[in-house]
């Protein structure tokens, strides 16, 4: 079964497999297995390039963390107000975590904290600087930097669970306007950072 793919294309295939099974499911909905049958390959063929399962939800946290940077990058450039250019990429992180379910959730799965996931970490150190130096834009000290960005993760994490979750959908919010919500809290968070720091 496996042989219906050339070399190098079933792992990447896995790899958006795992993508769909975790957008529909969720982190506990990932196995192994199941991304081997809707692949429709053999139970044994993805431990031909993952060698157990932490290897293959790594190689999924390393695409969610190095698409959440294309998508704060491309949602901040051209932005010249540094506040609303950190609240663009608020929502940005938002907009991904219902459209994929995935995000520091999945970045930061247990199991993947293991130095020999160079490429997670690399990501995930290139989305983490992403945000800080926008926090930076915004803040006097590195320190109050830090603290805003943990804020603004959670904030716009949490948005985009609220949906997913069902407890924005009651309330008839589209995806577009949770979004709309969390860069607009994203700007009352900011804001609030400053006038602390100012006083």
């Amino acid at each position: 079964m496996g042989d219906r793919y050339h070399r190098g294309e079933l792992r990447d295939e896995l790899v958006r497999v795992a993508l769909d099974l975790i957008a529909e499911q969720g982190v506990a909905g990932f196995s192994v297995a199941e991304v081997a049958r809707r692949a429709q390959v053999s139970p044994g063929a993805p431990y031909r390039h993952f060698p157990e399962r932490e290897s293959l939800l790594a190689a999924v946290a390393t695409a969610v963390a190095s698409r959440l940077a294309d998508r704060v990058a491309a949602a901040a450039e051209g932005i010249a107000d540094p506040a609303e250019a950190l609240s663009a990429a608020a929502g940005a992180y938002t907009e991904y975590v219902i459209e994929r379910r995935a995000g520091m959730n999945v970045i930061y799965t247990g199991g993947l904290q293991s130095g020999e996931y160079i490429e997670l970490h690399e990501q995930t150190r290139r989305l983490t600087d992403q945000f800080l130096m926008l926090c930076l834009a915004v803040s006097d000290r590195p320190e109050n930097a830090l603290e805003l960005m943990e804020q603004l993760f959670t904030q716009a994490h949490g948005y985009g669970m609220f949906w997913l979750d069902g407890v924005f959908t009651k309330h008839g919010y589209a995806p577009e306007l949770v979004v709309r919500k969390s860069v607009a809290a994203a700007r009352l968070v900011i804001e609030g950072h400053r006038h602390s720091e100012n006083h």
